[in-house]
């Protein structure tokens, strides 16, 4: 893993663009070394949101990074600021190799659910086609599914979990997260209504904890509504026991999903 001090102030060079992504996303070079690579996502290359404050996309992939270890799931790759990069100050996250063969989302023919994998929905593909949409019943992409209920991720794609040839999981992409209202979209329902395990029941106790006081790294870059609903978010599942349900209010899949 790449050091915090790396990852915010070794000298960066830029590789290439990821043009996939909908924010301004670059890979960069650290500190002359091939092997030292990281995701430069500065501030100016987000694009307005209407329901997200301008420029606050980085300061919530950052908070979710020091969530993530107060879990102490470790899901999300080393995320700090950067205040220098050629276009300006914003997030840098260590870069991820993924495994080109191996998939924990996926669409199968409706009724063909692979053995240790849970159904999310049924759909009709672009052929008409019905088919489902499921994910491996894996207990990394547990935490997952519980870190994204307590960060309000209204985006967890298909695309933004990523397993590593060695078959380690990681969530990426956390910027459209920790909003004051409910908007929880994410292809991890397959324990929807479930009671919580012990070690997340502890977890989350841990976390609390930890958020009793000055949440140094997470307040610094969200609102005062958005931290009292963070903090609400973390109580309510302690109170339910429960993973989270579909709201019926806001659309519970990311689109495109993968």
């Amino acid at each position: 893993m790449l050091s915090a001090e790396v990852l915010s102030t070794a000298p960066m060079e830029i590789k290439g663009h990821l043009r996939g992504a909908s924010n301004g996303t670059f890979l960069v070079e650290l500190d002359g070394d091939p092997h030292a690579l990281a995701v430069y996502k500065p501030v100016q290359g987000e694009r307005p949101l209407w329901d997200f404050p301008s420029g606050t996309l980085s300061g919530r992939e950052i908070a979710t990074r020091v969530i993530d270890e107060a879990l102490g799931f470790n899901l999300v790759p080393p995320t700090v600021w950067r205040e220098s990069g050629e276009y300006g100050a914003g997030m840098c996250q260590e870069w991820i190799d993924e495994s080109e063969t191996e998939a924990v989302v996926d669409l199968v023919p409706e009724g063909r659910v692979p053995e240790a994998w849970l159904s999310v929905l049924r759909a009709r593909d672009d052929r008409y086609n019905a088919v489902e949409l499921v994910h491996a019943d894996h207990p990394r992409l547990r935490d997952l599914a519980l870190l994204d209920a307590v960060i309000n991720n209204a985006d967890r794609k298909a695309g933004h979990i990523l397993i590593t040839p060695e078959g380690r999981i990681f969530g990426i992409d956390h910027g459209i997260a920790l909003h004051e209202e409910d908007k929880l979209r994410t292809v991890l329902w397959g324990w929807s209504g479930e009671e919580l395990t012990s070690d997340h029941v502890s977890a989350l106790r841990d976390l609390q904890v930890v958020m009793n006081g000055e949440f140094s790294g997470v307040d610094e870059w969200l609102t005062g509504r958005e931290r009292a609903a963070l903090r609400s978010r973390v109580a309510d599942l302690l109170t339910t026991r429960m993973y989270p349900t579909h709201a019926q209010e806001w659309p519970s899949i990311p689109w495109p999903v993968f």
